[in-house]
């Protein structure tokens, strides 16, 4: 007979009945086949009602660990259980990032240039009006209120005319080149930028897809160096090529797209990724709106614009894909939820976005210049340049020193400023360029950018 402790229970009396005879089960103490008590004398042997027996039984044999004969009783299933203890690690290792003082490193935004109120307001007012969209399963390019704002954004900022169903949005710039992969094919090549956004092996490299790293010139991409990489996707940042701010010329636009018309197959994937921050002049014009034969695929993010919390991105495809998305691709729902799709849409559709990339160009513009401004009076101005390429939220500075990148970029996490330089961002470590740091200036505080540049000056001696 089953004898069992019942005080020192806690919680329903049936849980704690129903666990230990499954723990018995698992060790082995009640073997497969082996009847179990009675209800009536197992209650009586213990001391608990029948009903608290039956309810445990019940969960037992719901879960396969029991099976009843009728009029014989409850019987030990089979389970073929191996008895053997094994020692299991249950340690989860994730790696935690130092904290820095200063940090060059990344585009984040300061919470005070974020419109929450007006953010606040817009949710509260989909929430109260649009509750039957929000329970409604997102289509696979978006919901169309979204891509329809998005599509009159383009318009009016790009000068792009797109159909609203060439939209297709995603939950970041990384599912949507997983996207492209599966559209375009895994057997494609694919040409990225070297020095450029590395991250690109990652996510390629996850769905096995050839690449080819072209370089560059101060035109843009080397023509000679993409037709040689025998490449068929051109993955490029033409409006402001990360992370040098090569801005790709009119004549090298041109021949890309010449490029990509001698091949069936052939693509351009455009990355526009901050061309909202261009300072001086017009915001360039995007190979899309040049592309007359449907062969480049534009990108772009409210990363960079909104904060990179919202993971919302999108992607305009020429209308074959579109329609080749469609038709192979439409059982797959859209990965952003349906709430910040209708706030996002509001927020364009009604002025707001608009209005919030004035205000941040006029923002960093002016911080732009404090920080020129705070570098030409610190103790490093005579041994530095800086490289100006009037558009985005970042610019390079070039060190006069002896002190290899690695080295330098240990003193300097050792004194806590975190910053990144071009050889980081080379593919091949052929023909790198030393001593050029990316000054990502975003989210530094201006009142302890001064001290910085003195930790720098410091750590540029030999």
């Amino acid at each position: 007979m089953l004898t069992y402790n019942f005080e020192i229970i806690k919680g329903p009396v049936y849980e704690y009945l129903y666990q230990c005879i499954k723990n018995d089960i698992l060790s082995g103490n009640l073997k497969p086949g082996e009847k179990l008590p009675s209800k009536r004398a197992f209650a009586r042997n213990n001391g608990i009602s029948t009903i608290t027996i039956q309810n445990a039984y019940d969960q037992l044999a719901s879960e396969g660990y029991i099976y009843t004969v009728e009029r014989k009783g409850y019987f030990v299933s089979s389970l073929n259980i191996l008895h053997e203890k094994k020692t299991v690690s249950r340690h989860v290792s994730i790696s935690e990032e130092p904290q820095y003082k200063y940090d060059f490193s990344y585009n984040k935004m300061n919470t005070e240039n974020f419109p929450f109120s007006i953010w606040a307001r817009l949710t509260r007012k989909v929430l109260s009006e649009k509750k039957d969209d929000l329970m409604k399963i997102s289509p696979t390019g978006g919901l169309l209120e979204l891509r329809e704002a998005i599509a009159m954004h383009l318009q009016s900022f790009r000068g792009m005319t797109v159909d609203p169903n060439q939209i297709i949005v995603g939950s970041g710039t990384e599912y949507l080149y997983g996207v492209l992969v599966q559209l375009l094919g895994r057997d494609k090549s694919y040409a990225i930028e070297n020095p450029g956004y590395k991250k690109l092996i990652d996510i390629y490299g996850q769905y096995d897809v050839s690449l080819k790293y072209i370089s560059l010139n101060q035109e843009g991409v080397d023509m000679e160096s993409l037709q040689n990489s025998h490449a068929q996707i051109a993955h490029i940042s033409p409006n402001h090529h990360f992370p040098t701010g090569i801005i790709t010329s009119v004549s090298r636009r041109y021949q890309l797209l010449s490029w990509a018309n001698e091949e069936d197959g052939r693509y351009i994937l455009e990355d526009d990724y901050d061309s909202e921050f261009r300072y001086n002049g017009k915001p360039l014009p995007t190979l899309f709106s040049m592309d007359g034969c449907e062969k480049v695929i534009y990108m772009n993010t409210f990363s960079k614009s909104l904060t990179p919390t919202i993971r919302i991105s999108y992607m305009v495809l020429p209308s074959h894909l579109a329609n080749k998305m469609y038709k192979e691709y439409s059982f797959k729902s859209c990965t952003v939820s349906n709430f910040e799709q209708c706030i996002l849409a509001e927020f364009i559709s009604q002025g707001y976005f608009e209005k919030h990339i004035n205000r941040m160009r006029l923002y960093y513009i002016r911080k732009r210049k404090e920080v020129m401004n705070c570098l030409s009076d610190s103790s490093i101005k005579d041994d530095c340049e800086i490289i100006e390429s009037n558009a985005g939220l970042h610019f390079m500075l070039s060190l006069n020193t002896l002190v290899s990148d690695k080295e330098m970029k240990e003193r300097l996490a050792e004194k806590g400023i975190k910053i990144n330089t071009l050889s980081d961002y080379y593919m091949t470590k052929k023909q790198v360029r030393q001593h050029l740091f990316i000054m990502d200036y975003s989210n530094i505080q201006m009142d302890k950018l001064s001290e910085a540049f003195d930790i720098m000056y410091q750590c540029i001696q030999p």
